[in-house]
């Protein structure tokens, strides 16, 4: 089972060194050590507690839809020019790019700061992982 030093934890849950030792502290994430002594959480233990802290962002839309990928954030930039509109989207940590046309953009009313909701329906995900064989 993979093992995250609390600096590892910390920069994937994107908080401080010392958040990640006050929630082990709380009592809110559990954590042991490795064999060199030194604090780590658990791999299984720290995605449980990243999906807990995570929580939904509420959808200000209302709408339902088959979509399951939604990220709801702000708009923090707009390119366009006569034909196509590069929107970027931060949502939480992540930030999203839609490349949409420009009379979309213009009908949606996109600009610097506005909420949206990026909805993504793709039909092939890659999923990546660190080192390892091949």
């Amino acid at each position: 089972m993979p093992q995250f030093r609390f600096s590892e934890a910390a920069r994937l849950l994107g908080v401080s060194d010392d958040t990640v030792r006050r929630w082990v502290r709380a009592g809110e994430l559990a954590a042991g050590e490795d064999a060199a002594r030194r604090k780590v959480v658990e791999g299984a233990e720290l995605a449980a507690f990243a999906r807990r802290l995570a929580g939904e962002t509420p959808d200000p839309t209302g709408v339902r839809r088959s979509a399951r990928n939604r990220f709801v954030g702000l708009v923090t930039d707009v390119v366009t020019d006569k034909v196509m509109a590069k929107v970027e989207l931060q949502c939480g940590p992540n930030r999203i790019v839609s490349l949409m046309s420009t009379e979309a953009a213009t009908e949606l009313g996109l600009q610097p700061g506005v909420l949206a909701v990026a909805v993504v329906k793709a039909t092939q995900v890659i999923i990546e992982t660190v080192g390892g064989d091949q």
